[in-house]
This record gives C-alpha cells, structure tokens and sequence, in this order.
C-alpha cells in the first residue's frame, strides 16, 4: 500500500492520530526533504527509515520505490507540508502506483489554500486554485486575465520576492477588489490581510513582506 500521509503546514500539532500510526507502522517513509520530516519524527518519536524523494530524483527513485511496493512493502509519502501531491513531486509517485496496481490510501490532513481559503470569507462553492503564476509580469497579467473570466474564487501561491510586483498586476487587472493574503497559517506569527491592493501595497512599503503568501480574489 502506498499511504499519501499530510502533514503540518506550520503547527506541529496539526496531525492526525491515524497519521501518526501510519507513519509508525509503514516500512519506509519517503519524504520531500528527510532532514525537514526529521522534526516531526522525533517530536512523535516515530522511528520509521526514511528516504528522500524529490523533483531531481523522482524517476530513478520512483521506480526504486515501486519495486518495494511490488514486494509487499507499504510505503507512506509525505511533502515538507501539507498534502502532497499538491504542487510536489509526489504526483509522480502517486501516478506510478496507480498505472502498476498498487493499491492507495490518503491519511487527510491540512492543506494552505484551504485554509486561506476559508479564512478569507470569500465564496467557497466555486473556486480556482492556480498553483504559482508566472515569475514575469506580462506573463502574470496574462495568466490574471484568463482566471478573471472564470467569475469565481481565485487563489494561488507567492513568494515575498514576487508579492509587491504580483499585487501591482492584481491592481491592475482586477481593480479595487478586495483580495485576502495569508502566510506563516497555524503558526506563532499567523498573518491576514484584506483589502485593496493598493491598500495592502501601502502597507508593505513600510514593513517588509516575509514567507510565503497565499492569495485569495
């Protein structure tokens, strides 16, 4: 079995006791960054091996990993946080298993554009998640225009080298629409803004932005 396990986004707490046990009990854990799980499993004191499986080595290791699984091993795949599968290479595991028959199992658990998303207040019965837009600004402006039509919840991820020049760009195709940013979720420093862009520009002029960003329009 290959088990999806989520993890925290921030707040070591958010775990679930059944992901707890699956990470005890799987043969092998492959992780997005081993040293990153490492935090985990020793607050858990869970002492399952691990090994690493990310975007340079997901084929050769992939395949590595499927030969376990086709000997009977059970395998839990974890991000650096969230549920993976989202916007990491764990998809291509994931699709692996599935075209060899390999049975799989989610352990649910957080995920930040969720969690931004319902923070934000916006309408949550019809949203777009558009992963990271592009790092140049025509670009971005393109991609903006094309979800503007889409009349629903819009939200992506941003980096705080890209925020200030993302929120020109928002101002720009979108207007004065009140738009929400969230980082550091479940943590000590959790931050929401709301407000027009503009507003919310004013206010990084003078403190600078830090972490990573989610963006709901």
């Amino acid at each position: 079995m290959l088990y999806i396990v989520a993890t925290p986004i921030g707040n070591l707490g958010d775990i679930t006791l059944r992901a707890i046990e699956v990470l005890k009990d799987v043969d092998l854990i492959a992780c997005e960054d081993t040293r990153h799980t490492k935090i985990l499993l020793d607050h858990y004191k869970i002492q399952t091996s691990t090994t690493s499986f990310f975007q340079h080595n997901r084929f050769a290791k992939g395949e590595y990993l499927l030969s376990l699984l086709k000997q009977g091993k059970n395998i839990a795949l974890v991000s650096d946080a969230g549920t993976p599968g989202i916007l990491d290479p764990g998809v291509n595991l994931i699709n692996l298993a599935i075209k060899n028959n390999i049975a799989v199992t989610v352990i649910p658990g957080p995920s930040a554009f969720i969690n931004a998303l319902v923070l934000s207040g916006k309408p949550s019965h019809e949203f777009f998640f558009a992963g990271f837009l592009p790092k140049k600004s025509g670009a971005r402006r393109k991609k903006l225009d094309e979800l503007k039509k889409f009349n629903s919840t819009v939200i992506f991820y941003e980096s705080c080298h890209r925020i200030l020049a993302a929120l020109e760009d928002i101002k720009t195709v979108f207007g004065d629409r009140e738009i929400t940013l969230a980082r550091e979720l479940t943590k000590k420093f959790e931050e929401i803004k709301r407000g027009r862009p503009e507003d919310i520009l004013k206010v990084f002029k003078q403190e600078k932005p830090r972490g990573e960003f989610v963006v709901v329009i």
